[in-house]
Parts: structure tokens; C-alpha cells; sequence
């Protein structure tokens, strides 16, 4: 049962999005156009007579039905002057007996089937007529398509499975609160150079991520998609699962074994473009280049070759609200991570253009039916489910993404810190340690809207692809191959060990409100990812996770996994997270040493590659210290400089007005971390 109709009055919340950010003031008037246009689309759409949520319930509507015994096929084509269904009931030929019939003015057609004339597994398309020509479609609102192994051609498949799957865990909350991500590509999780799947996935790599203590599952690559090597998001079908990984049953399973341990599983949505392909995706479905997309040059993405939706149309509006709701309903995910958030803003999607003040976030290049989009997505999922989290990709900074849109925000529930592991590239790449400033490092791990809660990650599958690499595989080189047993002593591994781990923990430590780690990279996975390509004579080699260098005990990567696992597990225990204030107490370039608290904690980090400090002193609140965590412990491939469960009694001092100082002398070994909590 669907809450009570409910339209915020724009007059009362874009005041206050000004009201928690008073440099908003000056954007006055164009804050107040945006919501007055979210205002008037929401209720345009809803006609005043139901809910966004039920809007938006377009899936249960248009695509292939089973219903009071017999099969119902609709979809939308305003430009077809007919369409006929094919497939294996018609030998793919046109017959008059699977002509779609017009069904009113507004380009929708429909077909009426007896049961007998279709069923489960069937293989069919849309062949769809225009004035122009004519050419077969996948339907737009397919739940299944698949990709013959020898012809490579997609087509839909009827899925009517006789025995449905049966959710044990219908009553499943999201609760991951805060999230502690783990973001994963099911097709690459194997250790085999193939492609991995749903089931693979659910009994091998699940366990491994509920090991490690994270919290959230993020996947990628849902929707399926022609070109495997795009990641996913090159979306043809936006209601189907790939078929690559297997069954939606076998996805099913996946999520509601999740669910048994705890995990709540959120997917990355991909509406900010389609893939240009016009048989098996969106472009050109009815003849026409802006049925679902800007017509003319601005219905095509300069910099991805995809499309790039038309936010203004209602129809379209009505696909991809009701996609949304689609993955919560049929797959009960919980949750989106919306990719691309910046290129959906922005006539310019981004490119090309430095954010560095407020002014091109309220420019006449933004564009503001994509952001009223934004904030309808938001609005359907909260309603749908309420418990769901919504985690926006954007790179611009725009003001009030992850605000509540009571508060006159879009509505996110969070933000990624996407200028933090970029970051750490530029540390990384092109600077030598000596030369790392701390100032300039607590400020972009830092620097982050105090009003909006964002998720930290020093890397992603960014910065895993061909052409980058991962952290660790960055600090090591080529000596990753030869110097990774633990009996071999090498320093370029030895920093690069060092170094990953104080670099996770950093950003975890001053992360907003949430974590973010990419399949693999909390063990320093070697190599980066590339996909089967022309370019590599379609080799699989690379495209995978080296899960038995993790496993193998003689091997340092163990060293890494567990350093990340008891990191995780300390974070969660004391919530750590829970308050976003984070309080620098000290930072010292020259000796490259960083110390701050948060949730009563005390962090220290010494970056310096050669100098350890002896009896380091710097001002601390006054209590005793106890040392909980060492990044040096040889259970994490440390030296073992420091001794566990040290007590640490600050000394009183005097400033020259009088006032008391309390003031804590270390031991702080090059390259390390450590942990102290207050005990009074």
C-alpha cells in the first residue's frame, strides 16, 4: 500500500537549501525555478490523483505479460506505422495473427495472445514498421535477453519459468548504516579466464566479501549490455539482467543470499546515456533518432559514443522511473549507486570545464530536467522503499545532490568523494614521498560539503582499468612479479606494502559517512583490468580476480587482506563513522606526520620513508591513550616496532598565558599508523 499523495511546496524547501548554505543566497532565484519545476513535473505526472511511486510503475504495464491465462505485449512506438512480433512462434516471419494493434493516440501498441501461442524460452523480437523503412528491435521493456554463443545476435526470451523463484527473505531491511562498500564486476570475480557468473558469484566470492566485514555489495554491469568490455555501461536492455552471468533466477538467488548474511545489495544504474546500437538497444526504436533521446547533436555523447536521454519528455520520464522501481520490486535490491551524474547535469557533461567556483552549477549549461529527473528518481525509491540508499557519481560538486528533498536537495543519500582517489594518484605517479605535503593531503581527504554525507574510497575500478592501476601496483612496479613470498626482503615491496595500508586507512578514517572498496584492491590485486577486445585478440587473461595469490600463505597479499579486514572490523565496532567530525589536532610537513581525532579516537601517521620519530610530542585533549591498532604489526607485513596495548599518560605544560597543555610523546616508525583510544 502505497503512502498518501504528498508534493513538497517549493516555496518552503529551496529556502531551505539556501538556509544550510548561505552561498546559495545569490542563486536565489534560479533555486527557486528548479523547484518550482520539480513542483509542477511531479504533479504533471502523478495528475494529482496518485502517488510518484505509482506513476512510476510502468513495468507492470508495458513489456510481455502472463495474465488471466493468456500473453499481453506492449510497448511504446509513436513514429511505427506497425509492428509485428517474430520469433520461434512465427518461424520469424511476419504473420497478421502477431500484428501489435494501436492502442489509443499516445504510440502505444498492444498484442493479445491465447497461452498456447507462446512459452517459456521462447526467442522473439519486434519487428517494427515506419514510413521510412522498417527495421527488428529488441522490445524496449524486455525482462530477458540473450546473446547466441555462435551468431552473437541478442533477441528477447520469454521467461515464464514454471516454478517462480521464492524469496526466503521477503521482510530483508537495508541497514547498513554507515555502508562499508564492496564493489564488485560478477563477470570478472572468477579466477578463470571466462566469464564469470551469477552463481559463481553467490558460492564463491559472497563468503569472501562477508569475511572481510564489509557491509554493502555494490554490482556492476547489471543491465545487459552488447559490448562486454564497456563495464556495463553501455545499457541496451534496461530491464534485463545480462543473460552473460546467467539466469534472473540465478540473480535472485545471488541477492537473497546476500540478504541471509546480513549484505544489502545495491546496483550501479546507468541513466545517464544508452548504447547507440538500434536492433538490441533504444536508438532509433521507432524510426526516429528522438524517441527517448535529444534529437541533433545533443543526442549523442562527444566522449562515450552512446546517447544521451531526453529528461523532458514525459514518456521518458515514465522508462526510467519505472526502471527504478523495476530492480527494487523484481530483484529487491537496495539500492543505486547513479553513474554519470555529472554528464547528465551539464550540457557540456563536464567536459572540459573546471568547477572552481558556484557559478557553473547555476549557468544555461545545466540542465535542469535532468536534475528535476534526479530528484524524481529519489522521491520513487524513498517512497518504494524507504529504507533503500541512493549514492550519487558526480564529479562537478553541485550544491544540494545529497540534501533530503524536504530540505530543497535532489535527495541522494550520499555523495562519492570522487576527488580523493584521484588524489592519491597525483601523490602516487608524481611525487616522491619526501615531497608529499600534509597540509594539502588532510585538505583533500577533507574537502567535502559539511551539509552532505559522502562515501571515501582511495580507489575504485577507475583507477583499476587499462591504462591506470591499482595503488599497490603502482607503489611496486614489476616487482610485484618476482618479490611478493614473504621470505624475500625487498624494499620497493616493502614500501608499497607499508604505504597501502596507512593510504586506506586514512581515507577511511576522515571518510564522511561511508567506505568504498573495489573487488580485489583490499589485498593489493596485481595488474589492472582490460576486457576481451580487438585490441588484446579478445583475451580474457586480464579480466578476472587472482583470488589464489590471496590464498596462498607464502605470499605477502595475505598480509594486506587482513590488515583491510581488521581495519573494517574496528570501524564498525567502535562506529566509527557515526559522527562526521573529524578534528585535525596536527600536522607537520617537514616530518611528514598527520594526527587527528574522531569518535573519541586518536589517529597519528607517520608518512616519512626513512625518518622514524623518537618521543614525538604534539597537544592532545586531556585523558590517557591506549594504542588499539598498528599498521606495523607483523600480521600485517610490519616490522613490528611497537608494542601492542601501549598506555600513554599526556604530560601536563603550561602556554605563556598560563594556560594547561596536555602534551603525548610517541614512538611514530616510518611508514606507520597507529591507533589510540581514550580511556579515562
Amino acid at each position: 500500500m502505497m503512502p498518501p499523495m504528498t508534493i513538497m511546496n517549493p516555496e518552503a524547501s529551496y529556502l531551505r537549501l539556501i538556509k544550510r548554505d548561505p552561498y546559495l543566497r545569490p542563486y536565489e532565484a534560479v533555486i527557486k525555478r528548479r523547484a518550482k519545476h520539480f513542483f509542477l513535473t511531479e504533479k504533471r505526472l502523478t495528475k494529482g490523483s496518485k502517488t510518484l511511486g505509482q506513476f512510476s510503475s510502468g513495468h507492470e504495464y508495458f513489456g510481455l505479460h502472463f495474465k488471466d491465462n493468456m500473453w499481453v505485449l506492449r510497448e511504446w512506438a509513436p513514429n511505427a506505422t506497425a509492428v509485428y512480433m517474430v520469433g520461434d512462434m512465427t518461424d520469424w516471419r511476419e504473420k497478421d495473427e502477431f500484428k501489435l494493434l494501436k492502442n489509443g493516440n499516445d504510440g502505444e501498441w498492444e498484442i493479445r495472445l491465447s497461452s498456447d501461442k507462446m512459452a517459456h524460452g521462447d526467442f522473439y523480437r519486434l519487428r517494427v514498421h515506419w514510413h521510412e523503412g522498417y527495421g527488428d528491435r529488441i522490445p524496449a521493456w524486455a525482462r530477458y535477453v540473450v546473446q547466441d554463443d555462435d551468431t552473437l545476435i541478442f533477441n528477447a526470451r520469454v521467461w515464464h519459468p514454471p516454478d517462480p523463484y521464492q524469496w526466503r527473505n521477503v521482510d530483508f531491511k537495508c541497514k547498513p548504516d554507515p555502508p562499508f562498500i564492496y564493489e564488485a564486476h560478477v563477470g570478472m570475480a572468477q579466477d578463470a579466464e571466462t566469464v564469470g557468473s551469477w552463481q559463481e558469484f553467490t558460492h564463491n566470492i559472497l563468503p569472501r566479501i562477508v569475511k572481510a566485514g564489509y557491509n554493502t555489495l555494490q554490482l556492476m554491469a547489471v543491465p545487459e549490455h552488447p559490448y562486454y568490455g564497456s563495464f556495463g555501461y553501455h545499457v541496451s536492455s534496461f530491464f534485463s539482467a545480462s543473460s552473460r552471468f546467467g539466469t534472473p533466477y540465478d540473480l535472485k538467488e545471488l541477492i537473497d543470499t546476500a540478504h541471509d548474511c546480513g549484505l544489502a545489495v545495491i546496483m550501479d544504474l546507468v541513466h545517464s546515456h544508452a548504447v547507440n546500437n538500434e536492433v538490441e538497444g533504444l536508438s532509433r526504436f521507432d524510426g526516429t533518432l528522438y524517441q527517448y533521446f535529444h534529437d541533433g547533436s545533443r543526442g549523442s555523447h562527444p566522449a562515450w559514443d552512446s546517447r544521451c536521454f531526453d529528461f523532458g519528455k514525459d514518456q521518458v520520464l515514465h522508462f526510467l522511473l519505472s526502471n527504478c522501481r523495476y530492480w527494487l520490486d523484481e530483484y529487491r535490491f537496495d539500492g543505486f549507486r547513479f553513474d554519470g551524474i555529472t554528464s547528465m547535469l551539464y550540457n557540456h557533461h563536464g567536459l572540459g570545464t573546471a568547477f572552481t567556483s558556484y557559478d557553473p552549477y547555476f549557468d544555461e549549461s545545466v540542465d535542469e530536467d535532468a536534475l528535476v529527473y534526479l530528484a524524481l528518481a529519489n522521491k520513487v525509491i524513498h517512497e518504494v522503499r524507504p529504507d533503500a540508499i541512493t549514492i550519487a557519481e558526480d564529479i562537478s560538486g553541485m550544491p544540494g545532490l545529497a540534501v533530503p528533498s524536504e530540505q530543497g536537495g535532489i535527495g541522494f543519500d550520499f555523495r562519492l568523494a570522487m576527488g580523493v582517489p584521484d588524489y592519491w594518484i597525483k601523490l602516487t605517479k608524481d611525487e616522491r614521498d619526501e615531497d608529499w605535503h600534509m597540509s594539502n593531503l588532510w585538505y583533500e581527504l577533507v574537502n567535502r560539503r559539511g551539509d552532505e554525507k559522502t562515501i571515501s574510497y582511495s580507489e575504485s575500478h577507475d583507477q583499476a582499468l587499462v591504462g591506470d592501476q591499482t595503488l599497490f601496483f603502482r607503489l611496486t612496479g614489476a616487482d610485484i612479479y618476482d618479490h611478493m613470498t614473504i621470505s624475500d626482503e625487498n624494499q620497493v615491496i616493502d614500501r608499497a606494502i607499508a604505504l597501502h595500508k596507512i593510504i586506506r586507512l586514512i581515507t577511511l578514517a576522515t571518510a564522511g559517512y561511508g567506505y568504498q572498496n573495489f573487488m580485489g584492491n583490499e589485498f593489493g590485486h596485481p595488474e589492472w583490468i582490460d576486457f576481451p577486445r580487438e585490441g588484446n585478440g579478445w583475451s580474457y587473461k586480464y579480466a578476472k580476480r587472482q583470488w589464489h595469490l590471496v590464498d596462498d600463505s607464502n605470499l605477502k597479499y595475505g598480509f594486506l587482506a587482513r590488515f583491510d579486514k581488521d581495519m573494517i572490523a574496528l570501524a564498525r565496532r567502535l562506529d566509527l563513522l557515526a559522527s562526521s567530525d573529524v578534528r585535525l589536532l596536527f600536522e607537520h610537513s617537514f616530518d611528514k606526520v598527520i594526527a587527528f581525532e574522531r569518535s573519541g579516537l586518536l589517529f597519528v601517521f607517520n608518512f616519512h620513508p626513512i625518518i622514524s620519530h623518537v618521543d614525538y610530542c604534539f597537544e592532545v585533549p586531556h585523558g590517557r591513550y591506549k594504542m588499539i591498532f598498528d599498521s606495523d604489526c607483523a600480521e600485517y607485513g610490519g616490522h613490528a616496532r611497537l608494542t601492542g596495548d601501549q598506555l600513554h599518560t599526556p604530560v601536563d605544560a603550561k602556554n605563556a598565558d598560563g594556560k594547561t597543555r596536555y602534551m603525548i610523546s610517541l614512538y611514530l616508525p616510518t611508514r606507520t599508523a597507529i591507533i589510540l583510544k581514550k580511556i579515562l
